[in-house]
């Protein structure tokens, strides 16, 4: 059996899915340990190596730039020739070491070796870290300064060339440690040596804190270390998270896809099948009530015609259990077109009393009328609001028992708008059934017991139905006491009267008569002017 390729698809991304959630779990079980490089992951490892290396890159000139100063002040007390053989060791190795990261951000990730690399890049940097330690050897051994006095100046100079140095490599190699030792610690021990060699106790005070300030910008380090590796789990989190939405858009859309298809084929359905069960059913019903009113003749055998009545009734119900079947699924797939014209509620609930007086009399339940006829007409549409008030009347007339009473109301609103209302004095519905009845083919547990057949259809059609006029529906209900069904229109829907242009009986016209023919010609000249 093929399968359709976008489920495999998604079935390859639910497996990558659930990669990424145990590589990140593996991250945060990891995490307290990730100040050590030996248990940082090779894909965290490639990133801080590339942190360094876009850091060195970046800053191409800066350290040539610096070392031409310092190599420029080493003149004062060393001779020009050391000063310039020291420049063109730290600028070829400052060369070698961009160098090596340029090639190191060209190679494709998937194809280096993140460890053969590391052990480059930290060795490219041990030979730039050494050759600037040389800066501490410019003008030893040599007797006298070039500038009598300075000698003493330049240990001094010698000390705050480290801490720069050791500030610049601090800021750049802390996503590497071991990338730092390499390009601190050579320097930072010659110096120390240099200033311990001189014997004073002023040099010693200054290899302590040489040293010192070596082991506190470590310790900085360490900490931008960690900040850089947690800056680096939260991106990938991130990653994860931005990953995992656009695989669940990619099911949303292939649920919604689904769906539409789903629904295309239903309506399909519907309409074949509407017609396929109406042509035979209006000739079941066409030919029930034939013989029900023994048109062609006399049947003989009154169970017979009993048996008529019943295949008539059946097709009716049937015929209706169809028809909000079809009505339902256009309402539900939004090709139901309203026809929206000026009415009054009060009218469509008369015209809907009178088609189920009859019924109501039948069963000796009271209906009682409560309209008000000032209200203002509205913009709605007639078969729909008529769909909706026989289908609350039906559903009353159900659930109402023998010589009960059903009120209709039909009133405004507080927020200007206007209402309908339909209160029954039946079995009622427990609170907790009352999501279930407005479900498609709902029926509460009380009144399925003691009430008339019924589809479970016609509430949910007259909540879609005043739903798409912008209204509301409301069903309140209280345990045998009854229930109250209440539409309700908003305010935009409220057709307000215009008052005249001119009171009636002030009509301004054109010359002295206005009666007769002539009046009534000037008054349509009056107003076609």
């Amino acid at each position: 059996m093929t399968k359709n390729p976008t489920v495999d698809q998604l079935e390859k991304q639910r497996q990558r899915r659930a990669t990424r959630k145990r590589s990140s779990d593996d991250i945060r079980a990891a995490r307290e340990r990730l100040s050590g490089s030996a248990n940082i992951k090779p894909e965290f490892e490639y990133e801080l190596l590339a942190m360094f290396a876009r850091n060195e890159v970046g800053a191409a000139v800066t350290m040539p730039a610096l070392s031409v100063i310092f190599a420029l002040a080493a003149m004062f007390w060393a001779p020009m020739a050391e000063a310039v053989v020291w420049l063109g060791l730290v600028i070829t190795a400052k060369v070698v070491l961009i160098e090596t990261c340029r090639r190191f951000l060209a190679q494709p990730r998937e194809q280096l070796n993140v460890e053969t690399w590391r052990r480059l890049l930290i060795f490219s940097e041990l030979v730039n870290g050494t050759t600037w330690a040389g800066f501490a050897l410019v003008g030893v051994g040599d007797a006298d300064p070039v500038v009598p006095g300075l000698m003493s100046t330049s240990h001094v100079f010698l000390f705050a060339t480290l801490i720069v140095i050791l500030a610049i490599r601090m800021s750049f190699g802390s996503t590497v440690m071991g990338i730092l030792y390499a390009g601190t610690l050579p320097m930072t021990v010659v110096v120390v040596a240099r200033l311990l060699m001189l014997g004073d106790p002023f040099y010693l005070a200054l290899a302590s804190m040489a040293a010192g300030v070596n082991v506190y910008f470590i310790f900085l380090a360490k900490g931008l270390h960690s900040t850089a590796l947690a800056m680096l789990e939260f991106r990938a989190q991130k990653d994860a998270l931005i990953s995992e939405l656009e695989e669940a858009r990619l099911l949303s859309d292939e649920a919604r896809r689904r769906a539409e298809a789903a629904n295309k084929a239903k309506s399909r359905f519907l309409a074949t099948m509407s017609h396929e069960l109406r042509t035979p059913l209006n000739a079941i019903m066409g030919f029930s009530e034939v013989m029900k009113g023994e048109v062609m003749g006399p049947i003989g055998n009154p169970v017979y015609r009993e048996y008529c009545g019943n295949i008539l009734d059946s097709g009716k119900h049937l015929l209706n259990l169809i028809n909000e079947i079809l009505d339902l699924s256009r309402i539900e797939a939004g090709r139901y077109e309203l026809h929206e014209e000026p009415l009054r509620l009060a009218d469509i609930a008369e015209d809907c009393v009178r088609l189920l007086k009859l019924r109501a009399q039948s069963k000796d339940i009271e209906l009682i009328e409560d309209y008000d006829q000032s209200l203002s007409q509205v913009w709605a549409d007639q078969r729909a609001i008529r769909q909706i008030t026989l289908n609350l009347l039906s559903n009353a007339l159900k659930f109402t028992p023998k010589g009960g009473r059903i009120t209709l109301t039909v009133g405004a609103t507080t927020d200007g708008g206007q209402y309908l209302s339909v209160l029954d004095t039946g079995p009622g519905i427990p609170a907790e059934e009352i999501p279930k009845v407005l479900q498609v083919f709902g029926q509460g547990s009380l009144a399925h017991e003691t009430a008339e057949g019924g589809t479970g259809l016609g509430l949910p059609i007259v909540q879609n139905l005043i739903e798409l006029h912008g209204g509301a529906f409301e069903l309140l209900s209280e345990l045998r006491k009854g229930t109250e069904a209440i539409i309700t229109l908003p305010k935009q829907r409220i057709l307000a009267a215009v008052p005249p242009l001119q009171p009636l009986g002030q009509e301004r016209h054109r010359g002295g008569n206005t009666s007769g023919r002539h009046g009534r010609h000037g008054r349509l000249r009056a107003l076609a002017s």
